[in-house]
Formats: C-alpha cells, structure tokens, sequence
C-alpha cells in the first residue's frame, strides 16, 4: 500500500482550517491541523512531515517565524504560505525564507491541491537526483562512490573535494552552482581562502572534462558555477 504524504497545516482561522484539513484527508492527505504557530512547531519537533502549509498571520508564533525554524531543522522541507494580504513585500520575505509557493486568500481548493502536487513531483524528482551515485557526463561516466571518472580503459581518480564538487554540479546540471552553497556545503565556511581553492577545483574539473565538448563548467558571474550538458 502506497503510504500516504503527511501533511502540517497551520492555519488560526477554525472554520476555514477544519475545511482545508477535510478537503485534504479526503485528497488522500495525512493532515494534522495546528491552531498557531508555537503549536505547530511542537508538532513539527515530535513528528515527521512531507509538506507545511502556513498562515502567515497567527498568533503566539507568525508564520514567517515559524519557517525560519522549520527550515532550521529540515532545510529541505517544501512550504507553502497562505495569506490575507497582497503585499509585495510579504510575497518577498516569504520567497527569502524559502517558500516553495505562495497563495493569497481566498483561493480554490482545487489550485491549492495542484500547486502542493506539482510540488512534490518537483521535490521527489530533486530527491532522486540527490540519491543517484551515477552520472553520465558526454562520454564520460561519473562514479560518486568510487570517486572515478572513467572514459572507455581511462580511469580518473578523483580527490574528494572534486568528486564532492563535481556531484554538487551534476545535481544541478544546467543550473546556476551558487558559491555560498558549495563552499559551505564542501568546505563549511565561506572565507576567501576556502573560495579560492574551489576555485583551483574547477579548474582542475575542467581539465578532466575539456575532451568532451557537450560538457562544459562556465562561470555564473557574481553568482556561482554551472555545469551545461
């Protein structure tokens, strides 16, 4: 049996929460409804979620708080923010936290229900690519256990901070790299000595690659890296 996607859904408003947590369980959602959020983040800490869907306007603990200390403990987890108001500002602080998606009371059941299942297929297809050990790059083949880059009887081995930067690039193919990330995902802090040596990796990556020509490592400038396939 296909086990059921578990749902926190922290909403102050009792009509309007209680009708969103029936519409949900009958979607097939697992939904625990939790009133403000000092009592959802409790439920958050004694129990395991696929998704958050938060007001913003709650008391005892807003929802923009509440994200902050989600996402501190899971950063990964997809959030969806629900609001009365319209306000730019609010879209903003809400993208800058990391919401995955934003809907402004009132809204349809119906787009809320495909805005959360377009967001788990985007975040299961992002798990998957996190969890493959084998990458394909051109004629290469990228092996993130053996930290190998083999082409046909050539074997490259690979030292650990390229083979980590190297699948931190593959995980994002075609995708903008930023610094910040990588060097605080590889090396833990972003100083300047950490930055330069990514720096020396890259190249050293690049010189690995530069017999493929469908493979390419340029620079995002002000931003970061991307690996184009």
């Amino acid at each position: 049996m296909e086990q059921k996607v578990k749902l926190l859904l922290a909403e102050d408003d009792e009509n309007l929460g209680l009708l969103l947590k029936e519409y949900l369980v009958a979607k097939g959602y697992q939904t625990t409804l939790y009133p403000d959020g000092e009592a959802a983040f409790k439920g958050f800490m004694k129990e395991h979620f696929d998704i958050c869907i938060l007001d913003i306007m709650m008391p005892k603990k807003d929802g923009f708080t509440l994200a902050k200390e989600i996402r501190a403990i899971n950063a990964d987890i997809p959030i969806i923010f629900l609001t009365a108001k319209n306000m730019k500002d609010d879209v903003i602080e809400g993208f800058k936290i990391g919401a995955d998606d934003y809907i402004t009371k009132p809204f349809s059941m119906e787009e809320l229900i495909f805005r959360i299942e377009a967001i788990l297929r985007r975040t299961t297809t992002d798990n998957q690519t996190l969890n493959q050990q084998i990458f394909k790059l051109g004629r290469f083949t990228f092996d993130t256990r053996k930290q190998t880059l083999t082409d046909g009887e050539d074997v490259v081995k690979l030292t650990t901070k390229e083979s980590d930067l190297l699948k931190l690039l593959c995980q994002n193919t075609n995708k903008v790299l930023e610094r910040n990330y990588a060097l605080k995902s590889i090396w833990v802090d972003d100083n300047y000595f950490n930055a330069r040596s990514m720096d020396v990796y890259i190249t050293k990556l690049r010189k690995h690659l530069k017999d493929e020509p469908t493979v390419e490592i340029i620079n995002v400038h002000g931003k970061g890296y991307k690996l184009i396939m």
